[in-house]
């Protein structure tokens, strides 16, 4: 006779896969499902769904090798923080830590409020290594190979996965997007569709630039669509290949696997923020502090720990984190804005 509960004939990794595969909504909405209570038995992006799969399939490996008798997800919940401590052990990075601590919350719907979650070690912007000095990966790149990729990429700011997707006809100039957001626009509120709304805010984003073209990322991170702005000297080069690319096509068949993408990118944000950043000193003192009774400056950003003393414009700071497809100033201050 066959088992009765056939959910027990799975191993680990099915189940594990099954019960992440479940939460998928890629497309919906994250701020809903955060006001209805839903997100954490949700996955909202397909990137996190793969990295969360990834890194729970070392932890089921962990449980096959050291608890063989654990064979459903239940029994092995209560090794996850054990796991995790054995990757702090093993050196892993703070940021892996952390992704591995979320994966893990992910799969067992527990979150950082609820008791007995692990807590990773804090991220320290020191302890960044990538893109820091020359690396192994280096000497298998030829930055004169690819000269061109390397403008490119500084001067439009794309993630790897971004570029590898860029098609002929995904470059937009000033001109088509002031005719689509007057037609946008003419459309009453009350009739638009979510798609139209969307594309509407994609487009108003771009009057916070000056720059004439501007490339078209329609699934950056978390899905969304966005409009950057093409800048640098190298800006009639970066056209030019946009426009001779057959619409449709990629503009990048290769993306070398070496070549170091978050730099570039880092490049770009800090050129962004150069061009738009006032004089701290010439930035109003337009707050007063309720407990000390002085007088602040509300738009400037104060950056911490080991660069403490540095201090942003946060209306500079909020143009490159749109530019770059991100909705937090703050990851802009810690991961791109350099040598300031």
């Amino acid at each position: 006779m066959g088992r009765k509960n056939k959910a027990y004939a799975k191993d680990l990794h099915q189940q594990a896969y099954e019960k992440l595969v479940s939460m998928q909504a890629f497309g919906e909405s994250k701020r809903a499902a955060v006001a209805d209570g839903t997100a954490k038995y949700k996955i909202f992006s397909f990137n996190t769904y793969q990295d969360y799969w990834k890194h729970t399939k070392y932890f089921i490996e962990y449980i096959k090798e050291n608890y063989p008798e654990c064979t459903t997800l239940k029994a092995a919940k209560r090794h996850m923080n054990e796991w995790l401590q054995s990757r702090v052990a093993q050196g892993l990075s703070a940021w892996t830590i952390q992704l591995e601590a979320k994966a893990l919350g992910k799969l067992y719907g527990i979150g950082p409020e609820d008791e007995g979650y692990f807590v990773p070690p804090k991220r320290r912007r020191e302890d960044i290594t990538r893109s820091r000095g020359d690396r192994v990966r280096d000497k298998h790149f030829s930055e004169a190979n690819n000269d061109e990729l390397i403008k490119f990429c500084k001067g439009t700011g794309l993630r790897r996965g971004e570029l590898s997707e860029l098609r002929g006809g995904d470059l937009m100039s000033r001109k088509q997007i002031t005719q689509e957001l007057a037609r946008l626009s003419a459309v009453p509120m009350d009739e638009r569709t979510p798609q139209q709304a969307r594309r509407l805010a994609v487009l108003k984003d771009t009057e916070l630039f000056q720059e004439e073209y501007f490339v078209l990322v329609r699934n950056g991170k978390g899905g969304r669509e966005r409009l950057s702005p093409v800048v640098g000297k190298n800006t009639s080069q970066i056209i030019e290949r946009m426009k001779n690319t057959p619409r449709g096509e990629r503009v990048w068949q290769h993306v070398h696997q070496s070549a170091d993408i978050h730099a570039y990118r880092a490049v770009y944000a800090t050129n962004i923020y150069k061009a738009h950043a006032r004089k701290i000193e010439d930035i109003p003192y337009d707050r007063v502090s309720k407990k000390t009774n002085r007088r602040y400056q509300s738009q400037v950003y104060a950056c911490r720990k080991d660069e403490a003393g540095k201090k942003l414009d946060k209306a500079a700071m909020l143009v490159c984190s749109k530019a770059l497809g991100h909705n937090r100033i703050d990851v802009v201050a810690n991961n791109y804005i350099r040598g300031l």
